[in-house]
C-alpha cells in the first residue's frame, strides 16, 4: 500500500494581499474626493466674481438713491431757515398786518380824521388816538371850529378841544380834559395840511365807568362815530 503525503494550503487572508481590484476601487474614491475638493475651490470664486457686477450695480443706485433723499431734504431745511432768524440774528420774513381802525370819520374839505384806538388807564383817563389827514387835492386849512366854543380852551389856540364823547348808558357827556392852566389835554397848534399830509393826533377825557362799552364820538364839522372802548 502507497500512503501519499498531501501538503495542507496555507490559509489567505484578504488584509494580509489586497486584490489589486479593491485597491483600484480605493484610489478611485480618494481621486473623486480630490477632483471635488478641487472644483469646489475652483468654483466659488468664479461665482462670486459673475456677481460681483450686479452686486456693485446695486450698490451704486443704493447710493445715488440716499443721496437724492438728503438733497431734498437739504434743500428742504435750506427753504425753511430762509424764513426763518439764522444765528446772526437775521429777522425773519413776515407779513406785515395793521389793525383795523376803530373809526374813520369824514370831515369838510377832505378831512377825515381815523381814530386808531381808545384806552383806559388806570388814573381814570380814556385816550384817543389816531390821525387827521387831508385828503382833498389842494391844501386845507384846520376849521378852528375843532377847539370848540369854550374860552380857556379857544383862547390856547387851534386844537381838537372841540371833541366831546356821549355815554347814552349813563346819560352823561365827557369833555376834553384841560390842565391847571385851561389848556386842553389834546394835539393843539394845527393850522394848514397839504394834500394827502396827514398828522397824529390825541385827545384825552374822563373814563367812563367800566361797565360801559361804548360810546359816541362828537367833533364840529365831522360826522359821528360809535367808539369800542377797551
Amino acid at each position: 500500500m502507497t500512503i501519499r503525503l498531501i501538503r495542507p494550503a496555507t490559509p489567505r487572508t484578504d488584509h494580509q494581499h489586497p486584490s489589486p481590484s479593491n485597491g483600484h476601487r480605493h484610489g478611485d474614491g480618494a481621486g473623486r474626493r480630490t477632483a471635488l475638493n478641487a472644483w469646489r475651490h475652483r468654483g466659488r470664486p468664479t461665482f462670486l466674481t459673475r456677481r460681483a457686477p450686479a452686486v456693485l450695480a446695486l450698490a451704486a443706485c443704493l447710493a445715488l438713491a440716499a443721496a437724492g433723499c438728503i438733497g431734498r431734504d437739504l434743500q428742504a431745511e435750506g427753504t425753511s431757515h430762509a424764513a426763518s432768524p439764522d444765528a446772526t440774528g437775521t429777522p425773519r420774513p413776515q407779513a406785515t398786518s395793521s389793525a383795523a381802525p376803530l373809526a374813520r370819520i369824514a370831515g369838510q374839505d377832505g378831512l377825515v380824521l381815523t381814530i386808531s384806538s381808545a384806552t383806559r388807564t388806570s388814573s381814570g383817563i380814556l385816550t384817543l388816538r389816531g390821525t387827521l389827514k387831508n385828503t382833498g387835492d389842494g391844501t386845507t386849512v384846520v376849521p378852528a371850529a375843532l377847539r370848540g366854543n369854550e374860552h380857556d380852551i379857544a383862547k390856547n389856540g387851534q386844537s381838537l378841544g372841540g371833541a366831546t364823547l356821549v355815554d347814552f348808558h349813563g346819560r352823561k357827556r365827557y369833555y376834553v380834559l384841560r390842565d391847571t392852566e385851561g389848556r386842553p389835554l389834546t394835539t393843539t397848534g394845527l393850522s394848514t395840511l397839504k394834500s394827502g399830509e396827514s398828522v397824529a393826533v390825541f385827545m384825552q377825557f374822563p373814563a367812563p365807568p367800566a361797565a360801559t362799552t361804548h360810546v359816541d364820538f362828537y367833533l364840529p364839522q365831522f360826522d359821528t362815530a360809535t367808539l369800542p372802548l377797551s
